[in-house]
């Protein structure tokens, strides 16, 4: 399943999880503010993981 992802799609993939899961830890902790800025970067992180799979695409064409 994962051998159509390239590196940098992982690292990417495993930046947001680990955004994710930190985000978490922080809200049961009772850090709430802080849990929702972090919990804000996961689309963050996955926006511009498409916005550098668009951009080598383009490259491609």
């Amino acid at each position: 399943m994962f051998k159509k992802f390239s590196l940098t799609d992982k690292l990417l993939f495993a930046a947001a999880f680990l955004s994710l899961l930190f985000s978490e830890i922080l809200y049961f902790r009772g850090s709430k503010m802080e849990a929702i800025f972090v919990g804000i970067w996961v689309p963050s992180i996955l926006g511009f993981g498409i916005y550098l799979k668009l951009i080598g695409r383009a490259k491609n064409e």
